[in-house]
């Protein structure tokens, strides 16, 4: 499976513009993590990806072909969780998840089964949806969006509300599944997207600011990071960003990303978080941001259509 991107751009009828001329394209296999800030258009894009929405401008190619040409298709190959999703409440899991089989034409009888003993949720499979804890709603969220055997998984946020022995579980779940698929998987926590995902998108103002390997993005933050000792009450020097503050007997360690550390601050080895952080707030991707933003303020009374 193959899909192309080519300058999609998404205006509201509000005027906000929630994606930017971008472009991406990914074929099988393919394990991609989406990092932005809330409001940077990453559930916009999924959201586009799935059919749910059609973009203001360009187009989306599903194999070559237009997206909208082989929706059916496109449905057949699909497990998707949103951001926010309801489950019936009066129903068993068994019984959610063979209706959801249903709704996606699911031929094998056994693929109830299959999902749920990889999700490690077959002694829930009886318990009433109502009954079932947040931790536990988020799993069958994710099971059903496992059903089938897709070749296209998109995650929103889907380790949300699970513990770190979970998150770890269906990490490797989705690191297994990507081997001959393309899954994307937007998400706040960058430790997840650190320990499985192949490839790295940061999203911020509707525009994509970088688009590679994790330890490609790591490297641009090398000589950016740095660790400084202040007093209470002491303050950073402005153009650095703290990214967390530790109180020690010798004062609070902070450690900062700047574009030019200042000369007292240690440098340190980023990590994807740094790197991350340095990508949304260098000033040249603010720069970059603002150019856009600016060259787009006519197209503001554009429309989204909703499918």
């Amino acid at each position: 499976m193959k899909i192309d991107v080519n300058h999609i751009t998404m205006i509201y009828p509000s005027g906000k513009k929630a994606l930017q001329d971008v472009s991406l394209s990914a074929e099988s296999p393919n394990f991609i993590g989406i990092l932005g800030p809330n409001g940077a258009g990453k559930t916009t894009l999924m959201k586009l990806l799935i059919a749910g929405l059609l973009p203001t401008r360009g187009e989306i190619l599903l194999d070559n072909k237009s997206l909208l040409s082989q929706e059916k298709y496109l449905k057949s190959q699909l497990g998707y969780l949103p951001q926010s999703f309801g489950l019936y409440e009066e129903l068993t899991v068994w019984q959610f998840l063979d209706y959801m089989a249903a709704l996606k034409n699911i031929k094998d009888a056994k693929a109830v089964t299959t999902v749920l003993e990889r999700t490690n949720m077959t002694e829930q499979k009886k318990i009433r949806i109502r009954n079932l804890s947040g931790g536990q709603r988020q799993r069958v969220g994710i099971t059903q969006a496992l059903l089938g055997n897709p070749q296209l998984i998109i995650l929103d946020e889907p380790t949300v509300g699970l513990d770190p022995e979970e998150r770890v579980k269906f990490r490797n779940i989705f690191s297994e599944m990507a081997q001959d698929k393309i899954v994307l998987l937007s998400t706040h926590i960058v430790e997840d997207v650190q320990a499985v995902c192949s490839r790295v998108l940061v999203i911020h103002d509707g525009l994509i600011l970088f688009d590679g390997t994790p330890s490609a993005l790591i490297a641009q933050a090398e000589n950016h990071v740095g660790i400084c000792f202040a007093q209470p009450g002491g303050t950073v020097p402005d153009g650095c960003q703290i990214v967390s503050k530790v109180h020690t007997a010798d004062g609070i360690r902070s450690r900062i990303i700047a574009e030019q550390l200042p000369p007292y601050a240690q440098p340190s080895e980023p990590t994807l978080e740094d790197a991350y952080l340095y990508c949304i707030h260098s000033p040249a991707r603010r720069s970059r941001i603002s150019a856009v933003n600016s060259s787009v303020c006519e197209n503001q009374g554009e429309e989204v259509r909703i499918r």
